[in-house]
């Protein structure tokens, strides 16, 4: 049975604009009838949207975007895992430090070129755990740095020279084995985002596949036809299910991204028949 749904969300546990309850609201009034939480390598924000979900009658799976290292925007999603996951915690305590050490180095980065920001300012956009590189974007078009968030990192935060101080992240491998340890199903994330060749893109989610993913993310704002239809292809031939979502962040975050309203078979997700 397909229901309405957007698998590919985040809150302000991680770099997101809404609170998790928040977020369900939101979701709520989209008519979306499952919605996956899924923030960047935290658990923190997913018992308050379960237990908003519960409320307001919205399936909310646990979710987490994890980064892997073998390429910059190689991200894993995890769904569905058990609450009492101690090693997908402790792989996410370990990904939080490398975040809290990045940070110092993002501000001495931007202070070399000219961005006098303060870490204060910044953890205040955030205000949460985790400081991501949205709201070093947000700190550098409050200031006049950046028109928006898109020119923050175009010129900033994703260029070959930010990469130099990019933070600790684990493999693929354990990233997808962690996530089905916990009794949860994994997806590769935006595939395009990884800007790998057709060839070696296949290659790449043929290795995922052996090490256990489940899914590959076809459907996503940023994907043209051509990518989705490949990303399909992928799928059917080494067997793999079918997800997708919006990566919604908020309109401060990501201006042109809203709630997704995918019609997507879960049965196999959600443990329904």
């Amino acid at each position: 049975m397909k229901k309405i749904a957007d698998l590919h969300t985040h809150s302000t546990a991680s770099d997101g604009q809404y609170t998790p309850a928040q977020l369900i609201r939101l979701a709520k009034d989209r008519g979306i009838e499952v919605l996956a939480l899924t923030d960047h390598d935290t658990l923190d924000g997913l018992e308050e949207a379960v237990r908003t979900g519960r409320e307001l009658g919205i399936q909310v799976l646990r979710g987490v975007e994890l980064g892997a290292k073998e390429y910059r925007s190689l991200h894993i999603l995890g769904y569905g895992f058990s609450p009492d996951a101690p090693a997908l915690q402790k792989l996410c305590a370990w990904m939080k430090e490398g975040r809290d050490q990045r940070k110092y180095r993002i501000i001495d980065f931007l202070r070399e070129k000219g961005l006098e920001l303060t870490l204060e300012e910044v953890e205040e956009i955030a205000g949460g755990d985790i400081i991501a590189r949205p709201h070093f974007a947000q700190a550098m078009v409050r200031r006049g740095y950046a028109a928006d968030n898109r020119e923050a990192f175009d010129r900033y935060l994703d260029t070959s020279e930010y990469a130099k101080i990019e933070r600790q992240k684990p493999d693929a491998r354990t990233c997808v084995e962690t996530i089905r340890s916990a009794g949860g199903k994994v997806s590769l994330a935006h595939p395009y985002q990884i800007k790998l060749p057709d060839e070696e893109l296949e290659k790449l989610v043929q290795a995922l596949a052996g090490y256990g993913l489940d899914a590959i993310e076809c459907y996503y704002p940023r994907h043209t036809p051509e990518q989705q239809a490949f990303y399909l292809h992928l799928a059917d031939k080494y067997h793999l299910y079918i997800t997708g979502g919006s990566d919604f962040h908020g309109e401060r975050v990501k201006p042109d991204i809203a709630l997704a309203e995918l019609s997507l078979e879960l049965d196999w997700l959600t443990g329904e028949q």
